[in-house]
């Protein structure tokens, strides 16, 4: 029986979310039940987020036929430059495009793109019915005749983070989670990401933030800033039960080498103030920034002081991009923002 060539054996690698950008995913919101009591103003939320990226590069939206009039409506309103929006007939079941998009990889030497397919199971099963969402990746392969790769480990892209040159961060919270790939041992997981995404080697931290339903996603916590740094959330706070959780991922982060065996550099990013909704904390998070061509969006959760301290600390990662910051306090009652809803196509 002939071996499946894997996307990495043939020359394909994982690019860094800084690097150039063709555009950038969403799938667009209409699950009142993902924000429940709360969904009024999303749509105008990710319109506002379209008018932003749409400035730098190409925005394509999941969208079923019947909601893109309105859509087109309210990006249309809110400024984007439509010119370079497309909406395509792709129904979904959330709006969680990071984590039901396809993981795109490129070629560096002929330039390629392609598409990797893996498993959404909605968090470990906690959201059903999510079959429309699972269609998303071979959808897109279609519509842009690109190569798809498929994988049957559950992985979703809010769980990983890599920095192009042969690393990947991910949590153990999460990609050990029984509920995602129990018959998988941490080195079989190890494997699949190295075979379908790239990379050399995997780092892993431990714990995500309290409140956080995707049971620990490094978007939330730990992001890349180049090849050799880590931007990474510390709580001040030590009663709030995030301090213990982040200082031992700090910690572990502190522990790692760089292939050449130098430290990382590592920047301290602090967190927003406790936000709960119904009594229930949600995840509020400054790491869930997006980095696109020439900017970076930053979620802002109406406290002045820690938005704007996040902004700077945030820009003075990426020297040379603008520094958008965008009101998710409306966005986060869903348990995600920013990086959460979007996913990039690279160049």
């Amino acid at each position: 029986m002939a071996v499946k060539k894997t996307p990495a054996a043939l020359g394909f690698r994982m690019p860094a979310e800084w690097e150039p950008q063709e555009a950038v995913w969403l799938s667009w919101p209409h699950n009142h039940a993902t924000w429940p009591g709360q969904f009024r103003p999303i749509p105008y939320v990710f319109a506002e987020i379209v008018r932003q990226i749409s400035r730098f590069e190409a925005v394509r939206i999941n969208c079923a036929a019947a909601l893109q009039p309105r859509a087109k409506r309210l990006c249309a309103k809110a400024g984007a430059d439509m010119k370079r929006v497309t909406f395509y007939n792709h129904p979904t079941n959330d709006a969680w495009c990071r984590d039901h998009g396809p993981i795109f990889v490129k070629h560096d030497r002929t330039g390629e793109v392609a598409v990797t397919d893996w498993v959404h199971n909605a968090w470990g099963g906690k959201y059903p019915p999510y079959d429309l969402d699972n269609l998303i990746p071979p959808s897109i392969a279609r519509k842009l005749k690109l190569r798809r790769f498929e994988n049957d480990l559950v992985l979703e892209g809010g769980s990983i983070d890599v920095n192009g040159a042969g690393l990947l961060l991910t949590s153990e919270q999460c990609l050990l989670n029984p509920n995602r790939n129990p018959h998988l041992t941490r080195a079989q997981i190890e494997q699949n990401l190295r075979d379908y995404l790239g990379v050399k080697q995997v780092l892993w931290v431990g714990e995500g933030i309290v409140g956080d339903d995707t049971d620990g996603h490094i978007d939330d916590i730990t992001r890349f800033f180049k090849a050799d740094g880590f931007i990474t959330c510390v709580e001040p706070q030590q009663r709030d039960p995030n301090h213990r959780l982040l200082a031992e991922n700090l910690e572990r982060l502190r522990g790692f080498r760089t292939p050449g065996g130098r430290k990382f550099e590592i920047v301290e990013l602090p967190m927003p103030a406790q936000l709960a909704f119904r009594g229930q904390r949600v995840p509020a998070s400054y790491a869930n920034f997006l980095i696109i061509n020439g900017a970076v969006l930053v979620p802002q959760f109406r406290q002045p002081k820690r938005d704007a301290a996040a902004c700077a600390i945030i820009g003075n990662c990426f020297p040379g991009r603008e520094v958008i910051p965008i009101d998710c306090y409306h966005l986060i009652w869903g348990l995600g923002t920013l990086h959460c809803i979007s996913q990039q196509q690279p160049a």
